[in-house]
């Protein structure tokens, strides 16, 4: 799978986490190529009877293949001059100041340069889910047993987990009461080809990038499907209206608000390097624009922990500002916490009375463990009262299992491309795939240690591939891909006032199906939009 969009090294969450970036060694090939059963589950111990599954590409709603080359060159051009003028930028890697200044060594983001058609009926469950999902992740933070319990197992050989705990557990010992909430959430999914279900990937509560970009990509495909419209024969409006920067904004704003400190700022917390920064940008002049009351501040770890100190009353003071919200685009990786410097950030921030974005419960309750943990019958009843929720959250579950199911992992080792074995971390490139799984599964039983409390599996999703022109650097490449659609939420709440619980646009990431081992080194995965169909 792909880490990041490894051309211009931007920040988490460009990646899909169940198609594996090292096909040549995982040759999952071979698992596509004759009929298979997969033991899908609606619970993590419970497999439904076996299911026919045979990979083939989907039928296009259209084919951009089929495009004359004038008019490939035509719309290529003009997209390339859109993501220019409008701001849907990164840093290039190339250039060596592109990731900490701002304006040296811009480049356009990878896009497709037409939208990926996408059903209505599923785009439509995944919005709908999406307030449901905000409030099970609130519920979830609070029961503080909940979390240190599930992850007790995983916190004995997983450091970076364990370090997360740790600091949870302070909280507890402090009975710290986080009483105003703040969410900016993500749930990932795929299509499942064989079933034609809609299947959550991950729900992201920490770091959930692209909401800046990801409106200018719907924007820029809604304009070129209006001007091409007499060549393309597609519906402009089609193509979904995407407020996600605007409600993060807002999110940002009304957070503030509550804080009621009018003197106070939002600290958005970023790594040293951000080539992602104009994702970032954009939504904080946004906030600048609508609420010029609101004041921000960049800050590292690192600089938190220099100039942050904690007052008598809670109240964190970073570089002489009083700070109302920390919102994290860091903090998500081990490779965020080099030293003990930005451990004890992230500690003083939790401490403090700030609104955090996510606090560490929320953080936790995000990761994959806790995730697997909800697939097991009867989770979902104990922190959602509401049946008919209940059931459109579950019908969303992929099978999700622990590595103490023996039967599961006996499966696993016989056919390993049927599943992916996925640690506690976000960002990309940590899972495992193909005949990896049986390797790793084999050398745990070997070893016979607790090695396995740090990884779940979860079944291998295969979505359709479809056609499409990916832009890189300026040049189009026409591939047969796969994608996967990202749902935004907001929530904030005050004690038992919910001030928002929004469903708040979308991201589309598509990336090339099957390549050669520098393909997906090169960063062949793009930003998308949809086209409803």
């Amino acid at each position: 799978m792909l880490k990041q969009l490894h051309a211009f090294g931007v920040e988490k969450n460009i990646c899909f986490s169940n198609r594996s970036s090292q096909q040549k060694r995982t040759n999952y090939r071979a698992h596509l190529s004759k009929p298979s059963n997969l033991p899908m589950a609606q619970s993590s111990s419970s497999p439904l009877p076996p299911l026919k599954f045979e990979a083939k590409p989907a039928s296009p709603v259209f084919d951009p293949h089929g495009l004359d080359p004038n008019l490939l060159q035509k719309i290529a051009y003009d997209a390339l001059v859109c993501s220019s003028l409008r701001g849907l930028l990164v840093g290039d890697r190339a250039s060596q100041k592109s990731g900490t200044v701002p304006g040296v060594g811009l480049v356009h983001a990878p896009i497709s340069l037409l939208p990926m058609p996408f059903q209505e009926s599923h785009y439509k469950q995944a919005c709908e889910v999406a307030p449901i999902f905000n409030e099970l992740v609130d519920r979830v933070s609070l029961d503080l047993n909940f979390l240190q319990e599930s992850l007790a197992r995983t916190k004995k050989v997983d450091a970076f987990t364990s370090r997360l705990l740790d600091i949870h557990a302070k909280m507890l010992d402090m009975n710290k009461k986080e009483d105003i909430r703040l969410g900016l959430h993500r749930s990932d999914y795929m299509v499942d080809e064989n079933t034609n279900l809609l299947l959550q990937i991950e729900l992201n509560t920490i770091s959930s990038s692209f909401a800046g970009l990801s409106c200018l990509v719907s924007d820029l495909h809604r304009s070129l499907l209006h001007r091409f419209k007499q060549y393309l024969a597609l519906d402009p409006k089609r193509v979904p209206e995407n407020a996600s920067a605007n409600q993060f904004a807002e999110a940002l704003q009304k957070a503030w608000s509550e804080y009621n400190n009018p003197r106070a700022v939002v600290m958005i917390v970023v790594q040293t390097e951000e080539r992602n920064m104009y994702d970032q940008h954009w939504i904080f002049t946004l906030l600048k624009e609508k609420y010029p009351l609101v004041r921000s501040i960049r800050k590292t770890l690192a600089e938190i922990d220099a100039q942050g100190e904690l007052l008598a009353d809670g109240t964190l003071v970073v570089d002489g500002e009083v700070v109302a919200v920390a919102y994290f685009r860091a903090g998500y990786a081990p490779t965020d916490y080099p030293s003990e410097s930005e451990w004890s950030a992230r500690l003083l921030i939790e401490q403090s009375c700030a609104i955090k974005c996510p606090s560490i419960a929320y953080h936790l309750a995000g990761t994959k463990k806790i995730q697997q943990e909800l697939a097991k019958p009867n989770q979902l009843e104990r922190f959602l009262e509401n049946k008919d929720d209940i059931a459109k959250v579950r019908k969303c579950f992929a099978g999700l299992w622990n590595l103490e199911d023996s039967s599961i992992v006996q499966d696993a080792i016989e056919r390993p491309g049927l599943y992916v074995m996925k640690p506690q971390r976000e960002g990309g490139g940590n899972n495992i795939y193909g005949d990896d799984v049986r390797l790793a599964l084999q050398e745990m039983q070997k070893k016979g240690t607790e090695e396995d409390a740090a990884y779940i599996l979860m079944q291998r999703i295969f979505p359709a591939t479809s056609p499409a022109i990916l832009m890189r650097e300026g040049i189009s490449h026409k591939e047969q891909v796969l994608s996967e659609l990202g749902v935004y939420g907001t929530y904030l709440r005050n004690k038992e006032r919910v001030i928002m619980n929004n469903q708040s646009g979308y991201l589309m990431r598509t990336k090339v199906s099957s390549s050669n081992e520098g393909g997906v080194a090169a960063g062949f995965a793009v930003l998308d939009s949809i086209y409803l169909v």
